[in-house]
């Protein structure tokens, strides 16, 4: 075997590759536990869907299931944390001469693609919309996760921008923002909207809310 051969060899056991591939894995399984989910909810009815008929819809164990996600419901908050913390990244990796509209309007747009690479074009956003106003666990894990998104984003804002911003501006701020994107997305799911619509409403809060929270004010710079 040529030392090439080789290297190649031991690079595919690697810990990185290996991590790798089981991480790939895990998503895919996690992926399958969702589009199962909502393919039961939609034509069984969320309250008669069991934990169990999901995993083994995703041909898994409900040990398995358990593993990704704590509840059922939990599964149509899937994507949270993974949009939250994409918004986070986009400030905490401002450039020296972004202004706060600039860096909070990037992480907006973050936020709202990654909803438009998964939960409006799988339904789940739309589903969870639907469900939103009768699931009062649902409604328990939203607001949990809305906060504690929000906590995350202005805790990230304001170390951004210390000598602009106090923490109670850059809480009004992200609330503004991710108030105003919620909104817009909930009344265009609501109404029937198409995915493509839904971000274009979700575009479109996020500048009634910079274009509002900066004629009051609120941006220096």
């Amino acid at each position: 075997m040529s030392a090439v051969n080789v290297a190649i060899h031991w690079m595919s056991y690697s810990p990185r590759v290996t991590e790798g591939r089981r991480e790939r894995k895990k998503q895919r399984t996690r992926q399958a536990l969702v589009e199962a989910a909502i393919e039961l909810f939609e034509t069984k009815g969320y309250e008669e869907t069991t934990v169990a008929q999901i995993a083994e819809a995703a041909d898994v164990s409900t040990r398995t299931f358990f593993l990704h996600f704590a509840a059922k419901e939990d599964v149509l908050l899937a994507n949270a944390a993974t949009r939250v913390g994409s918004g986070v990244r986009a400030i905490v990796q401002r450039q020296a001469d972004e202004s706060v509209p600039e860096v909070l309007r990037r992480a907006a747009e973050r936020m709202i693609a990654d909803a438009w690479h998964t939960d409006l074009p799988n339904g789940l956003a739309a589903l969870r919309a639907r469900l939103i106003v009768s699931v009062p666990a649902l409604q328990a894990g939203l607001l949990h996760r809305l906060l504690t998104g929000q906590t995350e984003l202005t805790e990230a804002l304001y170390q951004a921008f210390p000598e602009q911003l106090t923490l109670i501006d850059a809480a009004a701020l992200v609330g503004a923002v991710v108030g105003a994107i919620n909104a817009a997305a909930l009344t265009s799911l609501r109404q029937g909207d198409q995915p493509d619509e839904v971000r274009a409403a979700m575009s479109r809060a996020v500048d009634v809310a910079i274009t509002s929270s900066s004629a009051h004010g609120y941006f220096v710079g």
